[in-house]
């Protein structure tokens, strides 16, 4: 934590207040003094950046009472209490209460300074432990967003693992409607940088002159883009349609930050699978800056049995959202799936388990359909990436025990009757495709 903590000072003293105060500042600290408990609670609350002094003795709500009340906002924020001489039973329950320590008055200024010391140590150790616990959720939460299991998908999550850690820039390329936004997030993520800022910038969304602004300033309100992502991380999509003086900008940017960066680009290219590449469209002394680090996402039709999982996924999503059952994928229609082209990818897998969904609630339709329709003719519905009819029949009969699994919520007894297996099959080929009951309950 970066930031400097404070030490509120609680006493209706006005002279005992200023005089703790003043100690304090000139030990190198910052204080913040409260009249009365009450007006103490107005401002601390849960993760609050500092520990608390307080007097035991005070009209209205004294010392214990406001200890117990921010025991129960913060149990490990740090609570020194000061006592009057026959008021030390007193702190000692205070201290079975939760309280760090007590000090008897006259107290003596560099014991003072030595407890102010050590509650400000434990709890910056207590927030940057928070903070860190946030960002590794956060960063979880990110990285779930990844769905497949497929080699392809197992390799993309320790790149960005790998390279999250890592101070390089990033280029991040891959056909459209493959997710590279989402991966730029997920390296943010999961670095050093989770707790600054994540700034994205559509470098197709301005003409040259807006786009400067926005980069570089100046702006009207708030700050240029290489100010606003300082220490954390400038996202630049669609970096190729960047103009070349502007692309000159940006290498004396990144030439003057040094090495490590300050500011870690993430670059983002949709140039690929459009008959061109990032390196076509950026000046070579940029591109190779920018590339120091790079992820190409694999296509929709690559990753195998992923299509069917993304799609029994987004369908549920949508099934929720318009409050109806998610259509049945028969084994033709599972097998249509895995078979098709996916020009437009995870964006296009979407919009058909969307509106097979709304097909589904109306009773019409299939899935075949929805297909074809995406296609310029009926030849778009297959690849021309055979593959053997016994992944297909693997794929499509793992999709169909988890789809079961969920639906029962986990309820062996009711997926074997409904699928006609026994146990001992079902068991089976749940280890065999790596399902667990556990993950439906």
């Amino acid at each position: 934590m970066s930031r400097k903590l404070k030490i509120a000072i609680v006493d209706d003293e006005p002279d005992m207040r200023e005089s703790i105060s003043q100690w304090l500042v000139l030990s190198g600290f910052e204080t913040e003094t409260f009249a009365s408990a009450e007006d103490a609670l107005k401002v601390i609350g849960p993760d609050w950046p500092g520990v608390v002094v307080s007097d035991i003795r005070m009209p209205g709500m004294d010392g214990i009472a406001l200890l117990k009340r921010l025991m129960g906002l913060d149990s490990a924020l740090p609570v020194i209490l000061i006592t009057g001489h026959g008021d030390v039973p007193m702190a000692v329950e205070a201290m079975r209460l939760g309280a760090m320590d007590f000090m008897e008055k006259p107290f003596n200024p560099d014991k003072m300074t030595q407890l102010a010391k050590k509650a400000t140590q434990a709890r910056r150790m207590t927030l940057d432990n928070r903070a860190l616990r946030r960002d590794l959720s956060e960063g979880q939460q990110v990285m779930s967003k990844l769905i497949g299991q497929s080699p392809v998908m197992d390799r993309l999550r320790e790149d960005i693992l790998d390279l999250g850690q890592a101070d390089g820039h990033v280029l991040i390329d891959g056909e459209t409607g493959t997710g590279k936004t989402l991966v730029a997030h997920a390296l943010h993520a999961v670095g050093p940088r989770a707790t600054k800022k994540f700034v994205p910038v559509s470098c197709a969304a301005y003409n040259d002159e807006a786009l400067s602004a926005r980069l570089f300033g100046p702006i009207e309100e708030g700050l240029p883009a290489v100010e606003e992502a300082r220490g954390g991380t400038l996202c630049l999509e669609d970096v190729e349609a960047m103009s070349e003086p502007l692309q000159a900008r940006l290498l004396a940017f990144i030439s003057d930050q040094g090495t490590p960066a300050e500011t870690r680009i993430i670059a983002i290219s949709n140039a690929r699978g459009e008959g061109r590449k990032a390196e076509d469209s950026l000046r070579p002394d940029l591109f190779y800056r920018l590339s120091a680090l790079k992820i190409t996402l694999p296509p929709l039709r690559a990753r195998g049995e992923d299509i069917l999982a993304l799609f029994t996924r987004m369908s549920e999503q949508f099934s929720e959202e318009y409050g109806c059952e998610p259509p049945q994928v028969s084994a033709q229609e599972a097998a249509q799936l895995l078979q098709a082209p996916w020009p437009g990818n995870i964006r296009q897998l979407i919009n058909v388990a969307e509106r097979a969904v709304l097909q589904n609630r109306r009773g019409s339709g299939s899935i075949a359909s929805l297909l074809m329709a995406d296609g310029e003719d009926n030849q778009q519905a297959t690849t021309t990436e055979g593959k053997p009819l016994k992944e297909y029949v693997e794929s499509f009969e793992k999709m169909l025990i988890d789809n079961t699994m969920r639906r029962h919520k986990g309820s062996i007894a009711a997926v074997m009757e409904e699928l006609c297996l026994p146990r001992r099959t079902l068991n089976e080929k749940m280890a065999k495709y790596g399902l667990q009951r556990s993950d439906y309950l």
